[in-house]
């Protein structure tokens, strides 16, 4: 059947010299893997538009049995280019993209999810400055729309975050899952932030480089099975 989706582009595969599996994530039909050929050659019809975070307009041909659906045409809806334009942001798009793949696992749509990447993109996008937290305020709002958002560090005695339960508490939990008291208090911050309201946490660069560990721990805990995320070491890199 013949359909029209947006998609947000997450981490695509090479699969041959001149051919890309684009992995994406759609408005109408959630998870949806594609083969694109011709992408992989330096002038490739559709070249840079399944790099991760571009919002695409595709007509493809879907049948729900298939893992892979075929593709008759993309428009870009839009096109992140500040975002290319900048390697720190651009490797924080990779970044992201692949957490993405790794997390939305279903092939069940949820439209409030796709409308919170596609606004997430736009935002970063047009973030001038202040922008070195926003993949921690991502990752921490991202929570609730996966299901294990944590509770808010309502009592100021509550140092220590507790991993396993979702939880702030004032003692560290015995079994051993939590975050160290600063980075308790800085994720304390971020979970209660907007966008812009995380510009304004403080925090080095080896402490945001912590930080962003105790959330990936904290996504492991609550999705087993979560792949490794290779782009880590560069987000260290770059941040840290």
């Amino acid at each position: 059947m013949l359909v029209k989706t947006r998609c947000i582009a997450l981490n695509p595969v090479k699969y041959s010299d001149s051919g890309i599996i684009a992995r994406l994530y759609s408005r109408e039909y959630g998870r949806l893997a594609l083969m694109v050929k011709g992408s992989g050659r330096r002038k490739g019809r559709h070249g840079i538009m399944f790099q991760p975070l571009f919002v695409l307009d595709l007509e493809i041909y879907h049948r729900q049995s298939r893992e892979l659906q075929t593709l008759k045409e993309p428009t870009v809806s839009f096109a992140p280019h500040n975002i290319y334009a900048d390697v720190r942001k651009s490797c924080v798009a990779m970044f992201l993209g692949e957490v993405l793949v790794s997390v939305l696992r279903e092939e069940s749509p949820s439209e409030a999810l796709f409308d919170f990447i596609e606004d997430s993109v736009k935002y970063y996008d047009s973030a001038d400055e202040g922008f070195a937290n926003f993949h921690l305020a991502f990752l921490a709002a991202l929570s609730s729309y996966l299901g294990f958002e944590p509770g808010r560090n309502t009592a100021g005695s509550n140092a220590f975050f507790d991993m396993q339960n979702g939880c702030f508490s004032a003692l560290p939990p015995v079994h051993g899952y939590y975050s160290d008291a600063e980075n308790s208090s800085i994720l304390a911050q971020i979970f209660d932030s907007s966008f812009d309201g995380v510009k304004h946490i403080a925090m080095t660069g080896s402490r945001r480089s912590s930080v962003l560990e105790d959330i990936i721990g904290y996504y492991n805990l609550h999705l087993p099975g979560l792949m490794h995320i290779k782009s880590l070491d560069t987000m260290r890199d770059i941040f840290g």
